[in-house]
């Protein structure tokens, strides 16, 4: 799916979504990424949502966002509260949905400004 062009200065947005790929700032990923309003795109070993760990968040907590948008995959599917605590402790908060909704809804947030990070699931075909 390719998204709008966007010029948001210094705000990361994502430009175009596939199965396994996404492109943000003119560089393709591929796997599961952290997508920080600003900053570097950081590899995200996550696959799966039943894999997801507490441990797995810890990166996210260290970019202070107010929101987390978790995209799941190809098909909505939520973690574990549990998983969850953390974000929740911290008083982030989070929103699950499919992997290409969550681009769109990211992008949406890191245009206006806002602390967002996308930890987001590669979605397979």
């Amino acid at each position: 799916m390719k998204f709008q062009p966007d010029h948001a200065e210094g705000v990361n947005l994502i430009a175009r979504h596939e199965p396994g790929r996404l492109w943000v700032a003119g560089r393709m990923h591929e796997g599961g990424v952290i997508v920080p309003w600003h900053g570097d795109v950081q590899p995200w070993p996550v696959d799966d949502v039943g894999a997801l760990a507490p441990e797995h968040l810890d990166p996210l907590l260290a970019l202070k966002p107010e929101l987390v948008i978790l995209g799941s995959g190809a098909r909505l599917r939520f973690a574990a509260p549990r998983v969850l605590a953390g974000l929740m402790r911290a008083r982030v908060g989070v929103e699950t949905m499919d992997t290409a909704a969550a681009c769109r809804t990211y992008n949406v947030l890191a245009s206006e400004r806002r602390e967002v990070v996308a930890a987001l699931i590669a979605a397979a075909r």
